[in-house]
């Protein structure tokens, strides 16, 4: 049994910053009308494009004056059958612009390496259903059928390797790992936390974790935390045992809101950026293995230029 395809700049100790709430920013901020957060609608056509363009080229400079890599995490969080069905896509078109969205990506890296940025390009899977609900019917069998397709997808456009964000579940994590192994590429998997730092249904982070390594034999790369502001969060890692050096990235929220909170909130909560780099710097030491720093939910590129400055501050490495 093979274990790793490739090693990942990330398992070799290199840092890399990532981009924040993308569909957040896009819907609250730029006005785009992309149902379910469907960001890689906006793919589809030039004036779409170009607004994915300007959004990338924003954190250029964030990397130039920190001095790391970026990662390229595709737009693809909603671009599985289930809600492409719903967005009027059919498997073909989802096939299409899964590949679409990594190729997006592959342009962009054109234009950051010109400017001196070296990056890497992940592709997304989201869960099958609610996000920030348990999904208590999901089983590792109905996540192997269900997101085969878009794994497959990536695996041929030579991404990187494949992030699920926002998994409420163990059995999805499960399969979705299970899948990347099977094509040979690295994984990252993401769950939801909820305010007391376990993920929706009452799981411990820590129970998660070790639940899908047990059942992958520590197949995933990393673990990563999103979708959860750090004050949700710090005191559950600060106590935590070996898992806490399985966590590799952390995209945070802006709002130290609930997901119901949110959820029912009409505008955009872009919480306290200097805070927020403030909180994320102290919760940085207790994740010794933390490789990627971005955003989720109401973040941008404020957030994450304030967070570079804060956290990695001219760490300027030339390789």
């Amino acid at each position: 049994m093979q274990t790793r395809a490739h090693e990942l700049p990330q398992s070799k100790g290199q840092m890399f910053v990532t981009d924040g709430g993308i569909e957040t920013h896009m819907i609250f901020n730029l006005g785009q009308d992309v149902p379910d957060m469907s960001v890689y609608l906006l793919n589809r056509s030039e004036a779409g494009r170009e607004l994915m363009r300007d959004y990338y080229r924003a954190y250029i400079p964030i990397c130039q004056r920190a001095g790391q890599a970026f990662l390229f995490d595709t737009n693809t969080w909603r671009a599985s059958p289930d809600w492409g069905f719903r967005a009027g896509l059919d498997m073909d078109e989802l096939r299409e612009a899964n590949i679409a969205a990594v190729k997006f990506c592959q342009e962009m890296q054109k234009e950051f390496a010109a400017a001196g940025v070296d990056s890497i390009i992940s592709g997304v899977l989201g869960p099958r259903r609610d996000a920030w609900q348990y999904d208590r019917a999901m089983t590792v069998e109905e996540a192997l059928s269900y997101h085969g397709h878009q794994v497959e997808a990536f695996a041929e456009t030579g991404a990187d390797y494949i992030s699920a964000y926002t998994l409420t579940n163990v059995p999805e994590a499960v399969g979705i790992a299970k899948l990347a192994q099977r094509i040979g590429m690295p994984v990252v998997l993401s769950f939801t936390l909820e305010t007391d730092g376990n993920l929706p249904g009452g799981k411990p982070l820590e129970v998660a974790i070790n639940e899908v390594d047990a059942a992958t034999g520590d197949y995933p790369a990393y673990y990563m935390i999103n979708c959860v502001h750090p004050i949700h969060f710090a005191e559950t890692v600060r106590h935590g045992g070996r898992w806490v050096n399985r966590i590799g990235g952390l995209r945070v929220n802006a709002s130290k809101m609930s997901h119901a909170e949110l959820d029912n909130s009409p505008t955009l909560d872009i919480g306290d950026i200097t805070d927020l780099a403030q909180r994320y710097a102290r919760v940085l030491p207790l994740l010794p293995n933390i490789r990627v720093i971005g955003g989720c939910c109401g973040t941008d590129h404020r957030h994450i230029g304030a967070i570079c400055n804060t956290c990695l501050p001219g760490s300027h490495h030339h390789h």
